[in-house]
């Protein structure tokens, strides 16, 4: 196995967040989680935006990083590789309330969810998509949904019967 530069180390791990022995995406996308709210916090609609940029900035910097770790541990999409949740989850929060924390864990939820189960085209990106663009755009894609997910719940949870009962069991 080559070694890995540090660099390239901190930034595929999200500074060895997915060096976690167990359940490295999920611990990958909690470690993602307090930026994203932080970046939410900013007034709107900069916060979101800001969200935005930060997603792009971890795409493009986890495309380069995730290719070259997975080259050195000779491994198609190591476990250790947590930038992909980073974007992923930061990508579920952009419709989150930044004052709410329930949609903050509907939002990780709906993230690790999407992320597990791949559906089309998270699962056809990860298989055929080269080197880190298919380590990162199946994450992309399960950020996607679940971020249109989180939108709907928080479009029907509005709706005026779906309402009543929300605060009638709540």
């Amino acid at each position: 196995m080559a070694s890995v530069s540090a660099p390239v180390r901190l930034v595929a791990t999200f500074f060895g967040a997915g060096r976690f022995p167990a359940a490295s995406g999920t611990f990958g996308s909690l470690a993602a989680l307090p930026f994203g709210i932080a970046l939410l916090q900013i007034p709107a609609p900069f916060g979101r935006l800001a969200l935005l940029v930060a997603v792009t900035g971890a795409l493009a910097v986890g495309v380069w990083a995730s290719a070259r770790y997975c080259a050195a541990t000779e491994q198609p999409d190591s476990g250790e590789v947590v930038i992909d949740e980073v974007a992923g989850q930061w990508l579920a929060l952009v419709f989150a309330a930044p004052d709410n924390p329930w949609h903050f864990l509907a939002a990780f939820l709906l993230f690790r969810f999407f992320d597990i189960a791949k559906p089309w085209p998270a699962s056809w990106a990860q298989d055929h998509l080269p080197g880190g663009w298919g380590v990162m755009m199946d994450d992309i894609v399960a950020g996607l949904y679940a971020a249109a997910a989180l939108y709907a719940g928080i479009w029907a949870a509005q709706l005026p019967y779906v309402a009543r009962v929300l605060r009638a069991i709540g």
